[in-house]
């Protein structure tokens, strides 16, 4: 089936390439995959070329990746069994789902190597082996070769003398190539016991290595031991007449007598903390591939001085939370349970995304703040940015560069208490700031929970002993603050809390019909609409309160479900679902991100569900959702998954104050574009005519938010022909009007 989506929407990938799964080779280029992205880089050129999920790949685990020089084709392999083929001439997909299919247990279809020998390449599964064609992009025979035909996993195979040798969980099997049945387990005999991860010819050696990392040599009858590694090997390969082993801290370089000729460490490559995944080459140049650090290249003349080669891009793929403005994006990668646990603790920096490209700041200068949750940019200081770890703190970074963590021992931030006086844990999760630039902090697990950082560097601390009935059990989601400048805060055990601070008043709606109607008291995500509702997703489903005034005047606050009908049948907007993050856009749509269903994008009310994007319908690479913001100038929608963060280009973006910054692109529209001409820049409401230089009218529309698109078709009957389009906008009061001119070539 050939991969594409359905909708012609425009999204963009931010992948990292830092781990880097395999890596395969041309003449001229090197191939590297990583978690679920593929890059190559041409050693001659030095032109770099990425495929992520926006191009057609799987959000899946890469486990395999081979360029045949011969087809000119790329084939990807997943842990799950899908393969993808990809034709590098002209950049098309082919999604094979055969492994996928196979009635086989899910844990066995993963996919290690692939093996090309005379137009067939033959695939290596944790089952198996199947034969693939290239020429016809159809799989041929799957040979189960253990006893008895039973399942067995085959690491690697190899091509020598006439027959195919199998590493395998069970010995090392062979058969001969030209036997017409080789799906007959009978024909594959056991050359050597024991359990082994690879083997490869090498001119007229044939080498193998078991799991311990003893490397081996077949003298035509047997393998025979001959070197003890210090660590298991992770990759072998056959390249140029030299032998690539690798194992997690160095790799070693045999000429095809197996003689070393030069052994490279990890220190050599960056230093001591990466672990090194494959190694190859191209001509003159070695290329390593780490778990970390994406992919290294030096030449074999140059003595060792290693240079990244890898795209950049945030430092890992499972970004935990970002926060965008005009001109930035920062992501933070800490994270937590469902149950609020942030153990096993981790150790990741912060990134930052601009025109510039991604500048990724390391661990090792955010002072130890452990599992960073959270983070937020000043919106009145673009320079000035907070990170909140639910470990150590509220870190503050100034100009790109870290320069404080607020902790319990310099700031009102306080340690919760319940496990004793020499427990240090300070939880700082959300954060907003009020309109007079003070900001807004959730401290979970204690008694004073909700925190102000003054613009004079004051700090504030209210108790929340009063509305919530075990304060020092409780977590906090995120904070936003309304039009009326009250807080609002998501809790794990208490529904959502308000909190009036100019009559210092508390509120809450929690689980039951009478003490505020959630389905449940955990709440993950709350957001403020453009018409000051407050959108409440929970771990059970979504609420909405309608009227955030009520506040001030009722004594219970209530918040309702939205209905829907669907096949004339009344539905509850999102039942059930575990709602992650909640993002208002500019025309006042809900972007609403779920734990395992994708996102779902919903009309002003909720009464229209107008995208699902999940991982079988669009680029997401993930059905996670764990954060998603929009840009409000551009209405980029960014979505970050536990696999990797995708934007949509969406049309919403915020409507301007009048008409004087109005603009239309592309323009002109030229025979190759295929997408739509938007009118951006329009205040709310503005009716927006478009007809031919005759005045004959092809389009009509009124505006939502600042943006409207036409698909240059005379009202969806045919596309307009080539000519110039006059574009009438006028506000919905008559006051203002605007004409725009559009070019279009067919």
């Amino acid at each position: 089936m050939q991969s594409g989506f359905a909708q012609n929407l425009s999204w963009q990938g931010y992948f990292s390439f830092n781990e880097i799964k395999d890596v395969s080779e041309s003449s001229t280029t090197v191939y590297a995959a990583s978690e679920n992205a593929l890059f190559s880089k041409n050693a001659a050129t030095n032109t770099v070329k990425t495929a992520t999920t926006v191009e057609g790949l799987s959000g899946q685990t890469i486990s395999a990746v081979y360029y045949s020089e011969a087809f000119k084709k790329t084939i990807v392999g997943y842990e799950n069994g899908l393969m993808i083929v990809i034709n590098e001439t002209d950049g098309s997909m082919l999604k094979v789902v055969d492994i996928i299919n196979k009635q086989l247990a899910p844990n066995l279809k993963k996919i290690n190597h692939f093996m090309e020998h005379n137009g067939l390449v033959y695939v290596s599964c944790d089952f198996g082996i199947v034969q693939f064609n290239l020429t016809t992009l159809q799989f041929g025979d799957t040979y189960f070769i253990g006893d008895n035909g039973a399942e067995i996993s085959v690491k690697q195979t190899a091509f020598f003398n006439g027959f195919i040798y199998a590493a395998t969980s069970s010995g090392i099997r062979r058969a001969n190539s030209t036997s017409p049945n080789l799906n007959d387990f009978s024909q594959w005999t056991v050359v050597n016991s024991g359990d082994w991860s690879s083997v490869e010819a090498l001119d007229t050696e044939l080498i193998a290595i078991n799991t311990v990392g003893y490397i081996h040599r077949f003298n035509s009858v047997t393998f025979v031991g001959f070197l003890q590694l210090p660590q298991p090997s992770v990759d072998m390969r056959a390249k140029n007449h030299n032998l690539f082993i690798t194992i997690p801290n160095s790799v070693y370089i045999y000429n095809n007598q197996m003689i070393l000729n030069r052994q490279i460490s990890n220190t050599q490559v960056l230093d001591n903390t990466i672990n090194i995944t494959c190694a190859t080459a191209v001509g003159d140049i070695i290329y390593i591939g780490t778990k970390e650090k994406g992919l290294f290249s030096s030449s074999f003349s140059s003595n060792g001085v290693f240079e990244n080669t890898t795209p950049t891009g945030p430092a890992r793929n499972n970004i935990y939370s970002l926060d965008v403005t005009p001109n930035a994006l920062w992501t933070v990668y800490g994270d937590y349970d469902s149950f609020y646990n942030p153990y096993p603790l981790d150790s990741y920096g912060v990134s930052k995304y601009n025109t510039s490209g991604w500048l990724n700041i390391p661990y090792s200068e955010v002072y130890d703040a452990k599992s960073m949750t959270k983070i937020i940019v000043n919106p009145t200081n673009e320079k000035q940015v907070y990170a909140s770890s639910f470990f150590s703190g509220l870190l503050k970074i100034e100009d790109d560069v870290p320069n404080f963590l607020y902790n319990e021992k310099n700031s009102g931030l306080e340690s919760i208490t319940t496990e004793g006086p020499n427990y240090i844990d300070v939880r700082i999760n959300g954060t907003a700031f009020d309109k007079t630039g003070n900001l807004w902090i959730t401290n979970s697990r204690i008694k004073n929970g909700l925190k102000v950082l003054r613009t004079n560097g004051q700090w504030g601390s209210y108790s929340m002993t009063s509305i919530i009935d075990n304060a020092e059990a409780s977590s906090y989601a995120n904070i936003v603050i309304d039009r009326n400048s009250v807080k609002w805060i998501a809790t794990n055990r208490d529904g959502v809390v308000g909190f009036n601070e100019a009559t210092n008043t508390f509120r809450k709606m929690t689980f039951g019909a009478d003490a505020g109607n959630l389905p449940i008291a955990d709440v993950r995500s709350i957001a403020i609409d453009a018409k000051n509702q407050l959108w409440i997703g929970t771990t059970k489903g979504l609420r909405v309160l309608s009227n955030i005034s009520s506040f001030q005047n009722d004594s219970q606050l209530k918040a309702n479900p939205i209905i829907i009908m669907e096949d004339d049948l009344a539905q509850e907007l999102l039942y059930e679902q575990f709602i992650t993050s909640i993002a208002v856009d500019g025309a006042n749509n809900k972007w609403i991100g779920t734990a395992d269903s994708g996102v779902f994008m919903v009309s002003p009310n909720g009464q229209e569900t107008r995208y699902h994007f999940t991982i079988s319908n669009s680029p997401l690479p993930g059905n996670v959702i764990n954060d998603i913001k929009i840009n409000s100038t551009t209405g980029e929608v960014f979505i970050a998954t536990n696999k990797g963060m995708i934007s949509f280009k969406g049309i919403a973006t915020g409507a301007n104050e009048d008409l004087n910054n109005v603009y239309v692109y592309p323009n002109p529209v030229r025979p190759t574009y295929s997408g739509t001409v938007k009118v951006a820049g329009l205040i709310d409401k503005a009716n927006i005519k478009i007809t031919d230089i005759e005045g004959n009218l092809v389009y009509e529309t009124t505006s939502e938010g600042g943006t409207i698109e036409w698909d240059t078709t005379a009202f969806g009957r045919y596309k307009v022909a080539s000519g110039v389009y006059m574009i009438f906008i006028s506000a919905q009061d008559g006051g203002e009007t605007k004409v725009k001119k559009v070019m279009i070539i067919r």
